[in-house]
């Protein structure tokens, strides 16, 4: 799975809450600064080759959907992030949180609980 850029990730997130979209439906949807239609085009174009989204053809123009579900991606993605800041630990991501102050004392309890759940 090839790395997408913030732009290509953003347009992913679009299809993937729309599920099927010609380029004009992805444009609607974005909510910053809109790119040239043609620009949006080319990104989707490159997330196809990419091997992130299909197409299905009416006439000349194409229906895009993805074809990476968003849970595989969120996989890869937090696997690579792990893996590139925090050395592969989880016990380093949560303790990172923790000192951030961005996870409580009852949502630690909470990871605690679904993980014995598991055992």
């Amino acid at each position: 799975m090839q790395k997408l850029t913030n732009k290509e990730e953003e347009i992913m997130h679009i299809l993937w809450k729309l599920e099927k979209a010609f380029v004009k439906d992805v444009l609607a949807e974005i909510k910053d600064e809109k790119p040239h239609y043609n620009t949006l085009s080319t990104i989707i174009r490159h997330l196809e080759e990419k091997k992130y989204v299909s197409y299905n053809a009416f006439g000349k123009t194409h229906q895009y959907f993805p074809i990476i579900s968003k849970e595989a991606y969120k996989k890869k993605f937090m696997n690579t992030a792990i893996e590139n800041y925090f050395n592969s630990s989880y016990k380093s991501v949560v303790s990172f949180f923790a000192k951030e102050e961005k996870i409580s004392i009852a949502e630690l309890k909470e990871i605690i609980s679904i993980i014995e759940q598991k055992k």
